[in-house]
């Protein structure tokens, strides 16, 4: 899917979160991938392009995905910022329920059969 098309884009840390996020969810969404740290000049790129787009940061709770999601806080205010349980620690060990319970709490469809998962 031509990512023009997208208007939602979720921002996670590391490649495994984009994975298992892209599985669970049923929409069109562009997910991007900060590998954990993001440079100015990556960052104005990021800004340029999100333009007019809405703007779901997902990272880890932990002190690394905290730093992240302070930087992403200032160059993007408007952003609407998901957080998973402190006891998964990382997306990508969360359950698949959990996520797409905030996923949907965020208004991002989700495929139903992460719902009823444990």
């Amino acid at each position: 899917m031509d990512s023009m098309m997208m208007e939602k884009v979720i921002i996670v840390e590391g490649k495994s979160d984009k994975n298992k996020v892209k599985k669970i969810i049923n929409e069109p969404v562009e997910i991007i991938c900060t590998n954990g740290t993001i440079s100015m000049n990556k960052m104005d790129e990021l800004v340029e392009s999100l333009v007019d787009k809405d703007i779901y940061i997902l990272v880890d709770a932990d002190e690394a995905g905290e730093k992240l999601r302070k930087q992403l806080k200032r160059e993007f205010p408007e952003a609407k910022h998901l957080h998973i349980d402190r006891m998964y620690r990382e997306v990508a060990t969360a359950s698949v329920k959990h996520l797409a319970t905030i996923l949907l709490g965020a208004n991002i469809d989700v495929h139903a059969e992460f719902l009823e998962m444990g």
